[in-house]
């Protein structure tokens, strides 16, 4: 019996499919090869470190650092400085976005000011900010004078936390009033003759409409926030955070150290874009497929 030949099999998507996954890759592999070849080529750790030994630092993410706490312990601090600072910039960016695109009064009003305060960079506030708060503590405000919770927010200190609400105030308060003034206008006029209050117009109309470049705001305001948090955590009276740990071991003349504390910002800042990404496209999706 003789056997039929079928003729070439067909490949099937998988290969298609694993490129894609492996794509983004490609870049930051090239990136760690040219900089293991330069590290050995210079020969000087000061100046860059091989690429192994700053790799040995981030798989023991639980290593005491300089006596100053772990990886993990650093990033914390780190994180729960932002979230706070963050945080109050949702809480009077989003409310205030919304009355100053709702309200042509509001706008003509605060504009000016708000146009003013923007162009100013977080670091020149730095003077101004020690000068009104110092070295002063979330431990301070509450009036905690020990225990586990004094102890934590020492660590907090206000001038900190107002550097990371200045970074990410402007864009959160810049994109939702973006938001609110383009609703579309035919919205409105159908929500008001079918008898829609301005309270019905604000939570059923404009909100939903807007929620979208609200939520841009609230992405970049990220962002801004984890980008600032190395000048934030060298201010006076810092003793954790992944910012400090980059300052002290850099006094140490610890490249790799420095190195791994970029490294592990940059991780970190890329997950929380990552969950935000993920967001928009499972709860906005409707907005690529309405252009």
């Amino acid at each position: 019996m003789t056997s039929v030949d079928k003729g070439p099999r067909k490949v099937g998507p998988a290969p298609k499919h694993c490129w894609r996954l492996l794509r983004p890759l490609v870049a930051p592999m090239m990136l760690f090869v040219v900089w293991q070849l330069m590290a050995l080529r210079l020969g000087n750790f000061l100046i860059l470190p091989p690429l192994d030994a700053v790799v040995r630092i981030l798989l023991n993410p639980f290593q005491d650092l300089l006596r100053l706490g772990s990886m993990v312990h650093n990033a914390q601090v780190s994180l729960v400085r932002v979230l706070l600072g963050y945080s109050m910039a949702a809480l009077i960016g989003i409310p205030l976005g919304i009355l100053m695109g709702y309200s042509a009064r509001a706008r003509a009003a605060l504009q000016g000011v708000l146009s003013m305060l923007r162009p100013i960079p977080p670091l020149a506030w730095v003077p101004l900010i020690l000068a009104w708060f110092g070295t002063a503590s979330l431990a301070t405000l509450f009036g905690l004078r020990g225990g586990a919770g004094y102890v934590y927010l020492s660590n907090i200190r206000v001038s900190m936390v107002f550097i990371i609400f200045i970074s990410s105030f402007f864009p959160i308060l810049i994109n939702t009033m973006f938001g609110v003034r383009n609703v579309r206008r035919t919205l409105l006029d159908s929500a008001l003759t079918l008898g829609a209050s301005q309270g019905d117009l604000i939570r059923k109309v404009i909100l939903p409409a807007a929620l979208p470049s609200i939520f841009t705001g609230l992405r970049g305001g990220m962002g801004a926030a984890w980008g600032s948090l190395v000048a934030a955590e060298m201010l006076p009276g810092s003793i954790a955070g992944l910012g400090y740990l980059i300052s002290h071991a850099q006094s140490y003349s610890r490249t790799d150290i420095v190195m791994a504390g970029m490294i592990a910002i940059s991780i970190i800042g890329s997950a929380l874009d990552f969950l935000f990404r993920l967001v928009e496209e499972k709860k906005f999706k409707w907005q690529s497929l309405a252009r």
